[in-house]
C-alpha cells in the first residue's frame, strides 16, 4: 500500500482546460451517482416501510379473524341451545293442550283424583325424585303423542 501511495505522489496532475474539463465531468458523474444511489435507498427505505407497516396490519386483521371465528362458534353453539330449548318448549305446549296430559299432571302435582280414587304417598326409592319421573311421563306422553300424530298422517 505504502508502494501505491509513493507512486501517487510521483504523478503529477496537467493543469489544461482539457483535464478539467474531464475532473468536472468525472466530480459530475460522481454526483449524479451518489444522487441515484441516495434516491434508490429512499425507495426501498419506502417499500421496507410500506411492507412492514402492511405486514402488522395483515397480522392485526389475521387475529381480528380468529377472534370472529371463536365468536361465530359460540354464536353456533348458542344456537343450537336455543333451537334445541325451543324445541323441548314446543313440545310442552303442543303436550299441555292435551287434557289427559293435563289431567295426569294434575293428579301427580296436586294430588287432585278422579272421583271414587284413592291418593297414596309412597316416597321415592333410589333417590330419584319427582322432578325425574315427571320428565318420564312428559316423554312418554310426547312418543305416545308422536306416534298417533304419525298414525294420523299415514292415513
Amino acid at each position: 500500500m505504502g508502494k501505491k501511495k509513493k507512486d501517487m505522489e510521483k504523478v503529477a496532475a496537467l493543469d489544461n482546460e482539457y483535464t478539467k474539463e474531464q475532473y468536472a465531468e468525472f466530480q459530475k458523474q460522481q454526483k449524479q451517482l451518489i444522487f441515484r444511489r441516495r434516491r434508490l435507498a429512499v425507495v426501498f427505505l419506502m417499500a421496507f416501510v410500506i411492507f412492514i407497516v402492511s405486514g402488522i396490519q395483515l397480522v392485526k386483521d389475521y387475529q381480528q379473524l380468529n377472534v370472529f371465528k371463536a365468536q361465530e362458534a359460540d354464536a353456533v353453539a348458542e344456537s343450537a341451545e336455543a333451537d334445541k330449548k325451543l324445541k323441548r318448549l314446543e313440545q310442552d305446549v303442543a303436550l299441555l293442550r292435551d287434557d289427559d296430559y293435563v289431567a295426569k299432571l294434575a293428579r301427580s302435582h296436586f294430588y287432585v283424583s278422579k272421583e271414587g280414587e284413592q291418593i297414596y304417598n309412597i316416597p321415592e326409592l333410589g333417590g330419584t325424585t319427582s322432578s325425574s319421573n315427571e320428565q318420564k311421563q312428559s316423554s312418554e306422553v310426547s312418543q305416545s303423542q308422536s306416534h298417533s300424530t304419525e298414525k294420523q298422517s299415514g292415513e
